[in-house]
């Protein structure tokens, strides 16, 4: 009985003397697609950044700050990953924006 073969996913090797054919990157090692899509990036990043964002608002702020210095814990922990700008960018927001309002709640029990 004869054993059936199973494709390999990589092509053969070209012959001697030609070109080998074109391979495009892998997605998450394009760096326009990393800007465009949220491939390779920590989920506690992009959530940081997103909460960041809408930490004007006042009340996400300390989650903002949470989740940012949590994203940063993971993206030390796992060299691969990406979005340390995103977790910066909650880290700044969320503390900013934490502190106004902590001055806020400090300056309604003053007056």
């Amino acid at each position: 009985m004869m054993q059936q073969e199973t494709p390999d996913s990589t092509p053969p090797p070209p012959p001697p003397g030609q070109p080998a054919p074109y391979q495009p990157p892998p997605i998450q090692d394009d760096p326009g697609m990393r800007m465009l899509l949220p491939v390779g990036r920590s989920g506690l990043a992009i959530a940081a950044g997103y909460v960041g964002l809408f930490s004007v608002l006042f009340l996400p702020a300390p989650v903002a700050l949470i989740l940012g210095v949590m994203a940063l814990v993971d993206i030390s922990k796992h060299p691969a990953k990406h979005g340390m700008g995103r977790a910066i960018f909650a880290v700044v927001m969320g503390g900013i924006f934490s502190a106004i309002l902590l001055l806020m709640i400090a300056l309604s029990f003053v007056g």
